[in-house]
């Protein structure tokens, strides 16, 4: 997990005192360049391994995804279908990610039991659980018609 050092710090305070535009807030908040935006994608792979390493629930979506992309190569999906599938797979594991951030603020903020930071967990979860429903009956609608093809003769 990268440092907070790596990151880019927030500009220090100006002195009012001076209208020199060397010294302007609004020129220390100019993009970084092309490190900047190098280290933004570093940043954002973290935070997918850290998702992968430290969290059960992330993992078993990967499975499932995983297990769904091979059915559908097995089944020959067309390429509308395959659109919806990876669209889905994209909202589940995006959800899941903000249910781990959404888990680790709250932490952040506060140890203790706190009737909103139990709302705010349980509705970050209720976000993936109901994506993942979403996925599953959009899932079923794609492959059973394929599968019955199959088996159902």
């Amino acid at each position: 997990m990268a440092t907070t050092d790596e990151r880019p710090q927030a500009p220090k305070e100006q002195d009012d005192s001076t209208d020199s535009p060397d010294k302007s807030p609004l020129l220390a908040t100019q993009s970084p360049g092309r490190a900047g935006f190098l280290a933004s994608f570093r940043f954002a792979f973290a935070g997918l391994a850290y998702s992968f390493k430290t969290q059960r629930n992330f993992r078993i979506h990967v499975a499932i995804a995983s297990l769904a992309v091979l059915a559908g190569i097995i089944l020959g999906l067309s390429w509308v279908e395959w659109a919806v599938i990876a669209l889905l797979v994209v909202l589940v594991l995006a959800a899941e990610m903000v249910n781990t951030m959404i888990e680790s603020l709250v932490d952040l903020v506060t140890q203790e039991y706190h009737p909103l930071a139990k709302v705010a967990k349980d509705v970050a979860a209720g976000v993936v659980l109901l994506t993942a429903i979403g996925a599953v009956v959009v899932g079923v609608l794609i492959f059973l018609p394929k599968l019955w093809a199959i088996f159902g003769r």
